[in-house]
């Protein structure tokens, strides 16, 4: 706010301050002193008022630019936490699919073991068989066609 500044009366009756205010000279005039210090105080507090304005403009478009900011950081995370997770489910499901093709092979193996000793142990009882057949005194021919037959059959149940 101005000083409490100097008046001079014009030659036409009017009293007159001179301010210098940012480099600029600003004259106000009235009748009486009074009046002129009323314009001065008037000038200042529109001055005041337009530095204020200023500065919330100043404000809000800093708040802007936060609340902005704050939106792009949050979608950002939020598209990093999607490819992460996106990531995460991929691995999970490839880790979930070797496991389940190790399982079938491992079942495969397993049920080819299970098939080769049960026609193993088919064979000693096709032997066994084979060898109660022979004391009946069945032909060679005979009894091999037995045996392939039983193991045959025996295969096609397993």
């Amino acid at each position: 706010m101005a000083r409490y500044p100097k008046y001079y009366i014009r030659p036409d009756g009017l009293h007159e301050t001179i301010l210098r205010i940012n480099g600029k000279r600003k004259a106000f005039r009235g009748k009486t002193d009074k009046e002129v210090w009323e314009k001065v105080k008037a000038f200042d507090r529109e001055q005041a008022k337009q530095e204020a304005m200023e500065i919330k403009k100043t404000y809000e478009d800093n708040m802007l630019q936060a609340n902005a900011k704050a939106n792009e950081i949050l979608t950002t995370a939020q598209k990093t936490a999607t490819e992460r997770s996106d990531k995460i489910i991929g691995e999970a499901q490839q880790a979930a699919a070797q496991i389940k093709s190790k399982a079938s092979a491992d079942i495969a193996q397993e049920k080819k073991k299970a098939i080769n000793d049960a026609k193993n142990e088919i064979s000693g009882l096709a032997l066994a068989i084979a060898g109660k057949v022979v004391e009946k005194e069945l032909a060679e021919e005979d009894q091999a066609g037995l045996i392939d037959r039983f193991i045959d059959e025996l295969g096609d149940n397993v």
